[in-house]
């Protein structure tokens, strides 16, 4: 009977990824020049790279695709099954195909090869056996070596296919690299989901000053908050000197403090005398990812959006960013009054 306590299975799923990561450690110290050649074929491509692969390699292919296209680099996969229907179509003299196959003999993509070398199109292999029909054909070569699979059978594509994905990577963040991809060109490659929230520009994120509430240093604290606010509510009011400029943030915990302290007087007395002068602010076309982090960093709830000139433009507040954490930090900010820069 198998041993199924917790003991003999985390004892196994460490020698699985123990098995794993050696291999990959090994083909690090085992790139060379054809590693290099590999990654200039990608960066001179003015196409796109078409990358091909079934089963197991196929699923890695379709990942390596997305990383190059999401990266700088035009790409998508090519089924080799289906390139033999019709699919062919898709490949353009100027492409480079980046084929995936550990043996270097899987049938679909040996029969893929003619057709790629009938149109003069430069093939990247990644595949265990450059002596293989695939490598070959290859004008690169990037040996993934001979490798046991991690499986107790050794047979699941499994060391192979972690291979493949980390040589893939590497083919792909190097030309990202050179490419001097920035993180503007990123984010305009993923707009949508957390990361693309992260990525987007405070500007896009912050309640513009219509929605927030905006106070005269001489405005008393009671005139202030007797006034409608049209839009949502927002926990901070902005105070602007008359040349338009921010001079402090009065916040919700501002006012808790003076209802603590019954200090009815602080109600009818000009909101300078009880703002938070020099606020922590954030200028125009910062990412919201480093926008998060101060809030975290500093304990704030909100953070006044400014321009280089010192003028409000909006506010960004934690009420609308719950769910969005800051880089390599696990929760959102807790709320908080505003600190002094």
């Amino acid at each position: 009977m198998v041993d199924a306590s917790d003991g003999r299975l985390i004892e196994i799923g460490r020698t699985i990824l123990r098995a794993e990561g050696e291999a990959v450690l090994r083909a690090a110290d085992a790139l060379d020049a054809a590693f290099a050649r590999g990654v200039r074929l990608l960066l001179n491509c003015t196409g796109s790279v078409v990358v091909t692969g079934i089963g197991k390699a196929g699923l890695v292919a379709r990942k390596i695709s997305a990383t190059l296209a999401s990266t700088g680099t035009p790409s998508h996969f090519l089924h080799p099954a289906e390139a033999m229907h019709g699919d062919l179509g898709a490949l353009r003299r100027d492409d480079v195909v980046l084929a995936m196959s550990q043996s270097g003999e899987t049938e679909e993509i040996v029969r893929l090869l003619p057709h790629v070398a009938a149109r003069d199109i430069r093939i990247v292999a990644l595949t265990g056996r450059p002596a293989s029909t695939l490598g070959r054909a290859a004008d690169v070569v990037v040996p993934t070596g001979a490798v046991r699979e991690a499986c107790t059978l050794g047979l699941a594509p499994s060391t192979s296919t972690s291979l493949m994905l980390a040589l893939g990577d590497a083919l792909a963040l190097v030309t990202c690299r050179l490419r001097e991809f920035t993180p503007e060109d990123f984010a305009a490659r993923h707009p949508g989901g957390s990361l693309g929230r992260q990525l987007m520009l405070v500007d896009e994120a912050m309640r513009s000053l219509h929605e927030c509430r905006i106070a005269a240093p001489h405005d008393t604290v009671r005139a202030v908050f007797a006034r409608p606010l049209a839009a949502r509510r927002t926990g901070a009011v902005m105070i602007v000197d008359e040349a338009g400029l921010l001079a402090g943030l009065f916040t919700d915990s501002d006012l808790a403090r003076i209802f603590e302290r019954r200090d009815d007087a602080a109600l009818d007395a000009p909101i300078s005398r009880v703002m938070t002068p020099r606020p922590t602010t954030i200028p125009l076309g910062t990412r919201l990812r480093d926008a998060v982090a101060i809030l975290d960093a500093r304990r704030l709830s909100e953070l006044p959006v400014i321009d280089r000139d010192g003028r409000p433009h909006g506010l960004l507040d934690i009420v609308d960013l719950v769910g969005l954490a800051a880089p390599e930090t696990p929760a959102v900010p807790a709320p908080g009054s505003a600190a002094a820069a």
